[in-house]
């Protein structure tokens, strides 16, 4: 029998003034621990550190860092390139010759950073023949994978969501392969999404494409109340989707 999760709740609106920290516990004197390891990453991709400081809200570090245009690269999970976007962001950065907006990076897997969600940005400082460009450095790789969960204020749509998660999803399972499923319910926003991104890779683009797939996978359609787990949902989701045959769908 499938187990059920308990219901998810949004926190309640805190009281003004009562969470974080205050400006001056946000000092940092000298980079320690994972901040420190950061800072070495930084000096050997040939960058500097202009700044550091624990953010506001959780009192983690960041490392305000300029590095060399060539030592950062996008995740390989994120959203495609737009070229008309990272166009239209080199001529206005061009136009008022200042960068402002700081990317956000995280140490790679092999060296150098990622960029989780500063792609456009760095591919028109590319394109304006940049040396260099401003990030904020979290040391917490996790970050990387927790970008669509953070990525509110720019809304993706369904098929760059949908692209995103399946990326984000197997990168997961290369990173830690013994990670339980349930674990990445925060990185995908969606299990359906998995699914999801799989056939658009596959080329099927039809705006019904979503419901279509849904219909015939959902294992949630009939249950009232709250919901099972997401491990299981995905389990009974790809048993589903296994047996999907798309010879039978016609255009």
């Amino acid at each position: 029998m499938v187990k059920r999760a308990p219901t998810r709740r949004r926190p309640r609106k805190a009281k003004p003034g009562t969470k974080g920290l205050r400006p001056a516990e946000c000092r940092i004197e000298e980079p320690a621990g994972v901040a420190a390891e950061a800072a070495g990453e930084i000096e050997r991709a040939g960058g500097c550190i202009v700044g550091s400081y624990k953010e506001p809200l959780g009192g983690h570090p960041v490392l305000l860092s300029i590095l060399p245009v060539d030592a950062v690269e996008p995740t390989p999970f994120q959203r495609d390139l737009s070229d008309a976007h990272h166009k239209r962001l080199a001529d206005v950065i061009n136009k008022t010759g200042r960068f402002l907006d700081p990317i956000v990076a995280v140490p790679a897997p092999g060296g150098g950073f990622w960029t989780p969600n500063g792609r456009h940005r760095l591919e028109a400082m590319r394109r304006l023949g940049a040396k260099s460009i401003a990030a904020l450095i979290v040391p917490d790789r996790e970050v990387a994978w927790q970008i669509l969960a953070l990525n509110t204020e720019k809304a993706h749509n369904l098929k760059e969501r949908s692209l995103e998660v399946v990326r984000i999803y197997r990168d997961l399972l290369n990173e830690d392969s013994t990670r339980l499923e349930s674990r990445f319910s925060f990185y995908l926003d969606d299990a359906a999404l998995v699914t999801l991104g799989v056939r658009y890779e596959r080329g099927l683009v039809s705006p019904y494409l979503r419901a279509f797939v849904l219909a015939r996978i959902n294992p949630l359609r009939w249950i009232k109340g709250e919901l099972p787990p997401l491990e299981d949902v995905l389990k009974t989701m790809r048993e589903r989707a296994a047996q999907f045959n798309v010879e039978k769908i016609k255009p």
